[in-house]
């Protein structure tokens, strides 16, 4: 390998992180991002060297074939989701790969909290809602700051059908996250929650859920978990209160700040097995989200994993 093909490799290698970020949005799990991304670097290999010179920007190129390979992989998400056992969420992130996914740097705490935001699972889960190029319009634009022109290269549709694109998702991810609260807010809650849930209290419990909460649990076919939503917060309270019972004094649990604010990591013997998010609306828990899916708490039992 010469000077130049080191340097080139380099470089490639450099946009990688933007890519996963890129994946992780709009997938949803880290081994479909690293799956999509791989063949997006793939795709530039199998070109021959005078196909890749003739492409002036390379991690332009890249970020376009990887978000339509992304866009095939979101096309079929309906039928593989078939065969999935019990409900399916985004894979949580720990605070280390919130930094690692980051888009960019952010010196403004307003554009830090957006990046946060971009990859939690409150508004992963909104995002599921979309269509597929909706999602990619939305994540492109309003994420990595694609210009219309570009993302209309992506889609194959003109800028102006992209910009409506983005426009109708903004629009329902806006109406989706309407009424949720500060992070201050909600981790104040997400302590009480868990001061109630310590106590044994049930009526405690009650008092912190919104008349309509859901509880949503990802076990994967792989450990038990809730097959259906749970509604109401007689049933939520009840299902985390059995839970803790169940698993009796052997369970461990630290509260951990992630792109959702605090949530609620716990497990036995210093292993992870489950992650407990929340979204607060109004002062109470309007949304539960139970990831037990072992193959996406992997991150979560890595060294760099801390609680707060």
């Amino acid at each position: 390998m010469t000077r130049d093909d080191a340097a080139e490799a380099a470089a490639l290698e450099a946009e990688r992180p933007r890519l996963l970020g890129l994946g992780y949005r709009l997938l949803g799990t880290v081994a479909d991002a690293e799956d999509a991304v791989q063949e997006g670097y793939a795709r530039w290999y199998r070109m021959t060297p005078v196909e890749r010179e003739a492409i002036e920007n390379p991690g332009a190129w890249l970020m376009r074939v990887t978000s339509r390979v992304c866009l095939d992989l979101l096309g079929s998400a309906r039928a593989r989701r078939e065969s999935y056992v019990g409900e399916w969420l985004p894979e949580p992130l720990p605070t280390a790969d919130v930094a690692r996914f980051a888009v960019r740097a952010a010196d403004d705490p307003l554009d830090l909290a957006m990046l946060d935001e971009s990859v939690s699972t409150a508004l992963l889960v909104v995002l599921e809602t979309l269509t597929p190029a909706e999602r990619v319009a939305f994540v492109l634009h309003e994420v990595f700051a694609v210009p219309f022109a570009e993302i209309a290269e992506t889609l194959g549709r003109t800028p102006e059908a992209c910009r409506r694109l983005a426009s109708t998702a903004r629009r329902r991810v806006r109406e989706g996250r309407a009424g949720t609260v500060s992070r201050e807010r909600h981790d104040e809650v997400v302590r009480a929650f868990v001061a109630a849930a310590g106590s044994g209290r049930l009526e405690a419990l009650v008092a912190l859920l919104d008349p309509e909460v859901v509880l949503v649990a990802d076990g994967g076919g792989l450990v038990s978990a809730a097959r259906r939503p749970v509604l109401g917060p007689d049933h939520v309270a009840r299902y985390v209160a059995g839970i803790l019972e169940r698993r009796g004094p052997a369970l461990e649990w630290a509260v951990h700040e992630t792109a959702d604010g605090l949530v609620l990591a716990f497990g036995e013997r210093g292993t992870v097995d489950s992650v407990a998010a929340v979204e607060v609306r109004a002062g109470r828990i309007s949304q539960v989200w139970i990831m037990r899916n072992p193959e996406k708490l992997q991150r979560w039992n890595e060294p760099s994993t801390g609680a707060e």
